[in-house]
């Protein structure tokens, strides 16, 4: 995995890291947890905010997506 498979980082930190409060969370953060992934194999040097900002921008609305689908009624039909 590399800092621009940006969706793919973000559904591993979301596996790692459940339930975090993504408020809380800074680039710093999501930089020392993304080195910290078992299968990540990228240069840490090459990473940027802009990347770092993509990966969160992913975690972010995949975490909205999965609270919006968690809290759809059942369907009627």
């Amino acid at each position: 995995m590399y800092w621009d498979s940006s969706y793919a980082v973000a559904r591993r930190l979301i596996a790692a890291h459940p339930g975090v409060d993504l408020s809380t969370v800074t680039l710093n953060m999501v930089y020392d947890w993304v080195l910290a992934l078992p299968d990540f194999v990228d240069d840490p040097q090459l990473v940027n905010d802009d990347l770092l900002q993509a990966i969160y921008q992913e975690w972010y609305e995949e975490r909205l997506q999965s609270e919006l689908h968690a809290n759809r009624p059942p369907d009627a039909g």
